[in-house]
Parts: C-alpha cells; structure tokens; sequence
C-alpha cells in the first residue's frame, strides 16, 4: 500500500481527505470530566460503579444491583475515567464487564480510553495486551481519529498517543499503519517520540525500504537533534545487517533532497565503523562523503588514520593522509602524532622520526606534551639516541622543555643503569641556570628508587643538602617509599631515625609515609609499635597517622581495635576528617550492622564535622545490603531535600537498590532524573530488566546507553546474553556475545559461565565445550560454578564419562564442589565413579 512509491506526494494524497475529517474534531470541548455521562439516564449507575470498584466491592454486590443490566457498552468510557487515578482497577473493570454483562465486543473508544489510561501511569506492558486486544476485536480500523478522541476527552498528551501507536504497529508488523500515523502527525504538528522514531526507522530498515526512509527523514528534518539522530540510526541499522549499500543508498538519497548531514554526525559513524574494525566499509563511507558530501574534515580522516595504525596498516594510513592532501585538508597535530605513534608501536622508529621532521618542516607547531611523548617512545623502546635527537628538536624550535621532558630522559637512562649520565643531564640543568626545585629533585630521586637505583637516589638527596635546599616531606617519603618497595623496611627505618638526629627533621609527614610502609606490607604489629614510639622522638600522631592505622585495621578485619582507635583519636581532641568517618562506617556496614553506622553519623555532626555524599552512600549501600529498604528510601529522600547533592554513586546505589525489591517503575523514575548517567546506571537496569523477562525494555535502555556515547562493559553484555538466553532467544544472545568481543570487551569468568550455561541448557554441549576451552585459552580460570554448569549440561544430555571426567580435573586442579555439584552427582549415580 504505502510502500509502493516512495514519493511523498503519495502520502499528502492518501492522508488528505482523513486529515479534513479530523479537522472536524477540533471544537471546543468543556474541561469537566462529567460531560460524558452528565446527561445519560444511568448517571447514578455509573458514579455506583466507580465508588464500588474503588471501595473494592463489586464482584457480588454490583451483580445485585436492580439497574446492571441497564449499563450500555457507550457507558464503559465514563467508568474508566472515573477510575482514572487508578488503572489497574479501570482494568478490572474492563474485565469484569466482559466476564459478568457479557460486553464482548467493548467499543473503540472504551479500548482507547483503557489504552491511555495505562499509557499515563507507565503500565506499557498492560496497555500492549489491550491495543493487542483492540486490534484483535476491532480489525482495522481509523485509529488516528479513533485516538484523537482520547487526546480530546482525557487532556492527553498527543505525543504520547501516537508514539504509542507507532511503536505498537511496529512491534506487530503492521508498517504501513505506522507509517501512517506519522504522517499524519506530522501533518497536524504533533511531534514523535525519539523511541518510536527510531523503532518505526528500525522497523523500514529492516524492510529496506529506502524510499519510504527518506521521505520520513525529510519531514523531521527542521529538527536538527533529531535528524542527526535518525541519520546516525538508519546508517548503523544498515550497517549492522551487512548492508553497507543500502546505507550509501540512503546517504545519496537524503543528499539529492538537499538534506545533507552533520559532519559531525559522519565523524561518529566513521568512529563507530573503525571501532566494530569495519575499516573496508569506512573507508568506502569516505570515499563518498568526498564524492557527494558533506566535506569531510581533518577529524574524519584521523579517526580512520588511527584505526589504520591501530591495526598496523600503515600503508593505508598514508594513503589517507596524501589523500587529505589532495583534496586541500591540511593535517593538523593531532594527524602527525597518530602517524608518528603507529610507526613507533611497530617498531619503525626512524621513519616515525622522519614524520616528525616532516611536520616540523611544514610549519606544525609540536608542544612540548607530544614531543615528550615521543621521547617517552624512544626511551621505552630503547633507543635514547633518537630521544635525545628529538629533545634536541625541542631546544631548536624554541619549546622549552619541562619538568616532565626532563623526567623522562633522566628515567630513561636510569633504566638503562646510564645513572652517571642521568646525574650529567641533572648538572646540565644546573649550568644553564634554570630554576630547579625541590620538586624537580624529589622526581630525580623518584626516578633513581624506582629504577633500583636507590643509592645514586640518595647521593642526590645528599646533594640537595649540599646545594642549600631543604628536602620537604615529599623527598623523605620518596625515599621511605623507595627502601620499603624494596622490602629494605629496616634501611627505612634506620634512615628515618639518622634524619631525626640530624639537624633535618623529616616531621610526621616522613613518619607517617613509615607507618604506611608497614601496613602496605601487612605487617601491622610494627606499625603499632611504630606509632607507641612516636613520643620518644617528641613526635605527636596526626590525622593523617590515625587514618592511615585506622583504615588499615579495619581492612584486617579488626572492627573493634578500629573503633578503640577511632575514640583515642577523638579523646586526644585531634578533628577526624570525613574519611576516617567514612572508613569506620564502611567497615561496620559492610558486616550488616548499619546502627553502628547511624551511630557514627551521629557522632560525626555531633563533632561538628560535615557529612559528604560518600558518607551517605554508604549508609544508603548498608541499609539495602542488610534488607532496610524502606531505611534507605527515608535517607535518600532526606539527603534530596537537605542536602549534600546527590551523586552518581548515590543515584546507582538507590536504582540497584530499588531493582533488588523489584521496584522497577521507581528505578525508572530515578533514572530519568539522573543528568549524567554512567555505564553502571545502564547496567543495572538492564540487569534487573533481564532478571524480570523485560528484553524489549532492556534493549531500550541498551540503546540509550550507546547513543549516550557509553561504552557497554562486560557486565552489560553479560546481563543481557543471560536475559536473552533465559527467554530462550539463543541467536540474539550469541549475537550479542559477537558484539561483545568485536567491540574489544574481554569476557571473563562471569560472561563465560553465562553463555556456557545457556548452552548448555539448549543442549548445545559441543558450542559449550569450545567456549569453556576458549576461557581457559584465555587464562580464565573456571570456578566451581562453571564446572558444575558444565558437568550439569553433560548429565542431562546422558554424556556421563565426560561428566566424570571433568569432574575429576576440577578435583584434580584444587577445586571443592559445592553442595549443588554434590547433588547433581548424587542425582546421576555418579558418586562411586567421581571418586579419587
């Protein structure tokens, strides 16, 4: 029907004589609800019905009534907005008439009317079922009008309506029909929601039908974000169905309409190709946004530059790179660097130095970061030669190195036990008169340590006495720090005491990076030792000294001694800061015991210490952790209206929290009101979505997090391909494992135990061998777990002996079975055949 022109002229004929009748609907309309009923004969009726269901007595009661059989299909509408505050009872409602007074055939405005009802309260998936319904009963009929109805009677949102419609014949495959009501509304200037632009554009995509694409593309273009949205969807629609053609097809199409993309939004999809390393297809969309347009700038040619380089395609790198030249791009920094890292990553240092050159030659103005990068390359790879030649470079082109360029080459050839030379670089300094601090030493001295140099380390600290600076608490810890790594503990300490009978005090600051030293190297005995002595060296602990013990006790699991502490601490009147506070109640939540921890929120303001947000969400954390939802509900609402502002980590807290008591609409609710979400606020959503059979919806949220730019992280596939499995949608869970790893997302033990398992519950035992052998390829270790998903999958489909067999290389590797593994041997009569 529609689909057989791609001309919109087609569609203004086909839709103009229903947009004349529609026209007749826009009067004037009263804004009582009661003017739907305020004249029918069975007026007391319907209010009687309403106060019935809403007072929950009506199976019995309402059958009693003298005048029920009066009610009339037309009167169902008024009753369900009488029950509009509450849709599942309109639903009900709608229900029992069918049930009771034997209303079969409900008419299309009560189908309407329940639809929006739902639609205002969230409920999709109840208002599905219904327009499944309608559409079953009433066969095809004029909804556009039929809806506006709705939009007039009930105040609605017409947006939300025909979105609603949209995305529903979509989903049961009537195209045309939503093609329809697009343009319908955008006839009449009612906008579309992204989602369903995006479903009824995914819906034509899979069609392929281009024609009929661009004339939608055409009629949203006077939106800008939402042109460039619908460009960047259909794209990677054709895209991701190896269908680049069609895509191209498409770009040329919206072109001739004088419709030309963002570049901007061409610079992302490039991105996205060289990302999913599609460099053929990319470098063909290329080919043509220089043919047709729009002008690709320096940007589209280094995002496919990089990609080149990335996979040591150099050759065509450079290619590139002349091609920008022929066409009048000049390349900038940001192209030369690129090209300049890929020749050094594959060991081509000499002709990364001749890129180098070359920039220079041309006038490109190479800052001191990126030239101290590529010193940095030639260094780690060796070749201090040509670092020094590039230093040199710097020198000539007037950029003056830093104290960073300088790290670097005296690293460098630290590392390369050239320490007389790096101390040659260091008076080299000094001649030219240039300013050096205690900073620039304190690096040096850095650089000696940890390149095991820790004697030249201190000949330079005996140097920065010597030439009058006086070494701060950042050389001393540099140093302590340096001896400790080295596990020469006993030398930190010696040295730490030698400075103390010098005329050099180190301070608490030197004594404290000690006491860390010790409890880095979970040697806690000393450090308390450490800390009793403090006196006799007329040193008093500090903040940062209670801290450091009292963190480090509390990792051990010491909550008490902590506690004792923590008051000694507020006994010798020292002000703890919200870390400490925050260190404490952690460790006391993280055991279930969120009292305490309301008792140190207390004692906290009590000392007049001013809680943060991380204060709170670990209060919010330990509250859901120990099944105080309802606590944590009660402070999140306090911390909304009393502040500290919440933060991302508050509003994932909070979104988990709700998913883990299926609470999914607020979830939801506090999603949308999150600014910035981050990959984590997907995942968890798209975790309790999958947990709760709700595919399409996780999808969604899976579409949202790409769009945002977010990075999809193994958890996320994880969630997603156990979802689909559990749905028994094996092809889209595989496809999503495909994803996962063209997208350079390294599976680990968790993601494999997941595909393993739905495998193996499809009886796909040889597939769940090959991904099992895989993980172990890749240095993930199964666990208990995925050996027992595993042995599970082989007994079900009667592959005993490898059942046994596997089993007893889990035993064989150290690995006790659980007690569901127990069962399961026990269940087949494995138990004599396991054992070893």
């Amino acid at each position: 029907m529609l689909f057989r022109t791609s001309s919109p002229t087609s569609f203004t004929k086909l839709i103009l004589p229903r947009l004349l009748k529609f026209t007749s609907y826009f009067t004037p309309i009263s804004s009582s609800p009661t003017h739907f009923y305020s004249t029918s004969p069975n007026t007391h009726l319907i209010n009687h019905i309403i106060t019935s269901f809403q007072q929950n007595n009506h199976t019995q009661h309402l059958l009693n009534h003298p005048r029920i059989s009066n009610l009339k299909p037309h009167e169902v509408e008024p009753i369900l907005l009488g029950l509009r505050s509450n849709p599942t009872l309109a639903v009900r409602f709608f229900e029992w008439c069918e049930n009771h007074l034997g209303f079969h055939h409900h008419n299309l405005e009560s189908f309407c009317g329940l639809v929006y009802l739902l639609l205002e309260k969230r409920m999709f998936d109840h208002a599905r079922k219904v327009f499944d319904k309608m559409t079953e009963r009433v066969g095809d009929f004029d909804c556009f009008d039929a809806f506006y109805a709705v939009i007039r009677n009930y105040s609605s949102n017409a947006t939300t309506v025909y979105s609603f419609l949209i995305d529903n014949y979509c989903r049961i495959g009537k195209v045309d029909q939503a093609v329809e009501v697009f343009f319908r509304m955008a006839k009449t200037g009612i906008s579309i929601s992204p989602y369903a632009l995006m479903r009824l554009l995914n819906s034509l995509v899979d069609l392929k039908k281009i024609g009929v694409i661009t004339d939608v593309y055409s009629e949203i273009s006077n939106d800008k974000n939402l042109c460039s949205n619908a460009y960047g969807y259909v794209m990677g629609g054709f895209f991701n169905k190896g269908e680049a053609s069609l895509a191209f097809e498409f770009h040329r199409a919206i072109i001739e309409r004088r419709l030309v993309p963002n570049v901007v939004t061409c610079n992302k999809i490039m991105k996205g190709l060289c990302n999913d390393r599609c460099l053929n297809i990319a470098h063909d969309f290329l080919s043509l946004i220089i043919e047709v347009g729009p002008r690709p700038t320096v940007v589209t040619f280094s995002t496919l530059i990089k990609a080149y380089c990335h996979e040591s395609k150099l050759e065509e790198a450079f290619q590139l790179y002349d091609q920008m030249l022929v066409i009048g791009i000049v390349p900038d920094l940001v192209v030369y660097s690129i090209l300049v890292d890929g020749l050094f990553r594959t060991g081509k240092l000499e002709e990364g130095r001749q890129v180098i050159l070359v920039a220079l030659d041309k006038g490109i103005v190479l800052d001191v970061v990126i030239l101290s990068s590529m010193i940095d390359a030639y260094v780690k790879n060796g070749n201090l030669e040509n670092g020094f030649e590039v230093y040199k470079k710097m020198l000539k082109g007037g950029i003056k190195p830093s104290i960073v360029t300088y790290g670097i080459l005296v690293n460098g050839l630290c590392l390369n036990g050239w320490v007389r030379e790096a101390s040659g670089i260091f008076g080299q300094v000094l001649k030219q008169g240039l300013e050096l601090s205690v900073l620039f030493y304190s690096s040096l001295i850095d650089g000696m340590c940890k390149s095991g140099n820790l004697r030249y380390g201190f000949r330079l600290y005996d140097e920065l006495v010597t030439f009058g600076y006086t070494p701060d608490a950042t050389v001393y810890s540099v140093l302590i720090n340096g001896l400790t790594k080295h596990g020469m503990i006993r030398d930190a300490v010696r040295f730490f005491y030698q400075s103390l009978n010098s005329d050099l005090k180190p301070g608490i600051i030197a004594y404290n990076t000690l006491i860390d030293g010790f409890c880095k190297l979970k040697r806690m005995k000393d450090a308390v030792k450490l800390y009793s002595k403090m006196g006799m060296y007329n040193l008093k602990p500090d903040v940062a000294t209670y801290t450091i013990l009292i963190k480090a006790i509390i990792e051990s699991g010491r909550l008490l001694e902590a506690l004792i502490l923590f008051f000694r601490a507020l006994k010798s009147g020292f002000s703890l800061d919200r870390a400490t506070y925050c260190a404490l109640m952690h460790g006391f939540c993280n055991e279930n015991n969120v009292n305490i921890g309301l008792w140190i929120l207390d004692l906290m303001t009590r000392n007049r210490v001013e809680p943060d947000i991380d204060i709170y969400n670990v209060l919010l954390n330990g509250f859901f952790k120990s099944g105080q939802g309802g606590k944590a509900v009660n402070l999140f609402k306090h911390v909304q209206n009393y502040g500290p502002e919440p933060d991302i980590v508050t509003y994932n807290t909070m979104i988990s929290g709700y998913c883990s008591l299926k609470m999914l609409e607020e979830a939801v609710q506090l999603y949308k009101a999150v600014k910035k979400p981050n990959a984590i606020t997907y995942t968890i959503l798209i975790d309790a979505y999958c947990k709760e059979g709700k595919l399409d919806d996780a999808m969604w949220i899976f579409s949202r997090m790409l769009k945002s730019g977010l990075e999809p992280n193994v958890v996320t596939y994880s969630g997603l391909i156990d979802g689909h499995f559990k749905m028994l949608k094996m092809e889209t869970a595989l496809e999503l494992h495909e994803t996962m790893l063209r997208n350079d997302v390294s599976p680990n033990i968790v993601s494999c135990s997941v595909l393993i398992d739905g495998l193996c519950k499809r009886g796909l035992m040889e597939k769940a061998s090959v991904v099992f052998r895989g993980g172990l390829e890749q240095n993930l270790l199964p666990d208990v777990i995925t050996y027992a998903i595993m042995i599970h999958g082989y007994c079900k489909v009667g592959r005993l002996g490898d059942a046994t067999s596997l089993y007893r290389r889990m035993r064989n590797e150290g690995i006790v079975p659980d007690r569901l593994l127990e069962r399961i041997v026990e269940e087949y009569g494995l138990a004599d055949a396991v054992k070893i």
